[in-house]
Parts: structure tokens; C-alpha cells; sequence
């Protein structure tokens, strides 16, 4: 891809996590089981590629509860690929290191901080991030940050897919993007894809 079309994609992260009710089992911890990921141009004003990443959890496994909420399945996720592979293919796939990217508030940035830490693996991003959740709730002059599903409903768009699934939380968190872009409220690019390299 040339350096124009690089800087102005934007990867749209949503990851899903074990968790349960109350605190973790003893000796688990909340891992990322799956990465969903939109591909978007906010000036061209479209999505152009969706992924998923399927994880495979090791010092936890999905309790019942994670199942209801995500419709992840423990068999579905020990498919998956380790916590480092999926890491290594956000940044050899899709450029996860040089081209800025969105998630719908900090949890996302901050799982993979604490889970690169607690692993001991490269952290996959670059520094371009953007709490697309504080840009929508300052956009439209809110008092409190909104949820996802609540967004999409100011927003005036429609929730595709399942709320809690990586892939389609991705692809909705997409929409409000493009719909921040039209309205000229999403950060211009800064500077080119040096910023925030590996």
C-alpha cells in the first residue's frame, strides 16, 4: 500500500475479553479472546475491510457468563491463535504499528497494554490512538459518554450484528467514525506514518 492510502486508513480495534459476574476464579486473569477489526477511510467516508482474530486464552477459560454475553464458546476460542501471533498479525497484516487507530473508549488500548506487559510480548500499536467514545460524546455536546448501542442510536444509525461480538463491535464503532468524519468532527491525521512507529 503507498504511504498516501497508509496514512489516512484507520483501524477501528474491538476486543472481547474472559470475564465473569463477579472478580476472576483464583490464579485467572481477564485475556482477549477476540480482536475484531474494521478497516476505515474517513475520507472517502467507507469501511473497507473487516477481520477477525480468534485468541486463545491461557490462564483462564469463558465461564457461562462471557458465553451469554459474547456467544463466545470455550471450544471456539482454543481454535484460536496465541496472544503473540495475534499481536504479530495485527502489525504484519495490518499495519497495526504505523497507521492510527480508534476504539470505542480506553478499555481496548489499555487490555492490550496490561496483557502485553503480564506476557512479555511487543506491544502491536503505534502512539496514533483515538478514544473515538470522547470525540462522539464531545461532538455532540453530551454530559456523559455514551455506550456503543446508545451512540449508534444518537447517531441516528443502525446496530449490525451482535452487540458484544469483536467483529461486529468493530464494524458499528466503524459507523461512528465515518459518521464523526462527515460531520467534520474526527481528528485530521498527525503527521505522516513515522508518527508511532513500532
Amino acid at each position: 500500500m503507498n504511504s498516501t492510502g497508509g496514512e489516512r486508513l484507520v483501524n477501528v480495534v474491538d476486543v472481547e475479553a474472559t470475564c465473569w459476574p463477579g472478580s476472576p476464579p483464583p490464579g485467572a486473569a481477564g485475556e482477549i479472546i477476540e480482536i475484531g477489526l474494521t478497516v476505515v477511510d474517513p475520507v472517502a467516508g467507507e469501511r473497507v475491510a473487516r477481520h477477525r482474530i480468534l485468541v486463545r486464552p491461557v490462564r483462564s477459560t469463558v465461564s457461562a457468563f462471557c458465553t451469554e454475553l459474547t456467544g463466545l464458546t470455550q471450544a471456539e476460542v482454543a481454535t484460536g491463535v496465541s496472544f503473540a501471533e495475534a499481536c504479530r498479525l495485527l502489525a504484519a497484516e495490518h499495519r497495526a504499528g504505523v497507521r492510527a487507530w480508534a476504539s470505542w473508549g480506553d478499555y481496548d488500548r489499555n487490555q492490550f497494554l496490561r496483557q502485553c506487559r503480564a506476557t512479555g510480548t511487543a506491544y502491536p500499536f503505534g502512539r496514533r490512538h483515538t478514544n473515538a467514545k470522547a470525540v462522539f460524546t464531545t461532538a455532540h455536546g453530551l454530559r456523559k459518554r455514551p455506550g456503543m448501542a446508545q451512540a449508534l442510536g444518537i447517531a441516528g444509525l443502525p446496530l449490525e450484528g451482535r452487540h458484544h461480538r469483536g467483529e461486529d463491535d468493530a464494524w458499528n464503532i466503524a459507523a461512528l467514525v465515518l459518521h464523526l468524519a462527515g460531520r467534520g468532527d474526527w481528528p485530521a491525521p498527525l503527521g505522516g506514518e513515522a508518527d508511532g512507529v513500532r
